[in-house]
């Protein structure tokens, strides 16, 4: 049986996804008059898709690549939001998803090959404390989890402040 956690990680690409589809187009760069109760990073729905693969390539690689070649590193807290100001403007949403699904496709062959007393090895998460490289699987599994609940938050927004943001063809396909 395959591990829960890193079957999670596996398909959340498949489900960025989905929820960034459920975003209309045209609200690609919306950004709420307020941000409370937002459970992500309060960024628009694109750059919650080029934040994720920023993190993913800049943070994660080099947490887990240095979790297991240092012995008990101190891993760097990223500020995400100086780490997206000093992106500027990129590409598209198709763009974002495909180079965040090739970074978690790398991330998974690394996790994949690894030996129980690999995913062991420790380390400090500055501002966490500390930190297997299993339980960094467990902290990017939950961020994974804070950016779906991020875009539906988002949704819920575009919904308030438009009275017809979703296509009815959308909900049409719904399954049932």
């Amino acid at each position: 049986m395959q591990d829960p956690i890193l079957a999670s990680l596996a398909l959340f690409p498949q489900a960025l996804r989905a929820h960034y589809a459920a975003i209309p187009p045209r609200h690609a760069r919306f950004r709420p008059q307020a941000w409370e109760g937002c459970p992500s990073e309060h960024f628009d729905p694109l750059h919650q898709l080029w934040h994720l693969r920023d993190i993913e390539r800049e943070g994660y690689h080099v947490r887990f690549r240095r979790t297991l070649e240092e012995d008990a590193p101190v891993l760097a807290d990223i500020d995400s939001y100086v780490l997206t100001e000093s992106k500027g403007d990129r590409g598209s949403a198709e763009q974002a998803l495909d180079e965040f699904e090739a970074a978690r496709a790398e991330t998974i062959a690394l996790l994949a090959s690894l030996t129980p007393a690999q995913l062991e090895r420790p380390a400090t998460f500055d501002g966490f404390g500390p930190v297997s490289v299993r339980g960094l699987m467990h902290l990017l599994c939950s961020h994974d989890h804070q950016h779906l609940s991020g875009l539906q938050w988002l949704a819920c927004r575009i919904d308030a402040s438009d009275p017809h943001p979703f296509p009815h063809a959308f909900f049409a396909q719904a399954p049932a």
